[in-house]
């Protein structure tokens, strides 16, 4: 799925002519209530599928109507699908906050261990999520937390930490 992102997955049919609720995984869905289209995941495949309408209720979840989608039988094939998005409409994060996929790549530099690593890509946990950053061959899990994660400096690629005193070095023995 290069290139989108996970919006969220269809939950359950919503009425008797094809509408079905959406849960929008994000922290502001009412950033995606103008969308036109999304992309839902089939068989493997993200098919386009344009929006006629969307309503949001509580809790990130929504009401949507696709066109052509007007039965029942129709609106039952795309029950438990995921959504997805171009990575290209993501709203863009300034400061600290930062999308998984975008660091990619990025340095990890920690105010007390100096230069740890890359990272590889972000794992997420029910209750957190980590950095999971390469270093010498080795792998350093660092937490995301507003704590550790002092700054992202988008344009040179370095993410600044300021790990908890020995996790770092844990890792390295």
């Amino acid at each position: 799925m290069d290139g989108y992102f996970y919006l969220g997955k269809i939950t359950r049919l919503f009425a008797a002519k094809g509408a079905l609720q959406v849960y929008l995984d994000t922290d502001s869905p009412e950033n995606y209530l103008k969308m036109e289209s999304v992309f839902v995941r089939m068989n493997g495949q993200l098919i386009p599928f344009f929006i006629e309408s969307i309503e949001l209720r509580h809790n990130n979840m929504a009401v949507v109507t696709f066109s052509d989608v007007d039965t029942v039988d129709m609106a039952t094939l795309l029950l438990n699908c995921d959504l997805f998005l171009p990575e290209t409409l993501l709203p863009p994060l300034t400061g600290n906050r930062f999308y998984y996929h975008e660091v990619k790549g990025f340095r990890v530099v920690d105010k007390n261990f100096g230069e740890a690593g890359t990272v590889d890509e972000v794992l997420e946990y029910p209750h957190q999520a980590v950095l999971r950053v390469l270093l010498r061959n080795k792998e350093i899990l660092i937490p995301i937390t507003d704590d550790i994660v002092l700054d992202v400096d988008r344009e040179e690629r370095i993410i600044h930490t300021e790990a908890p005193e020995g996790l770092i070095e844990l890792y390295l023995e």
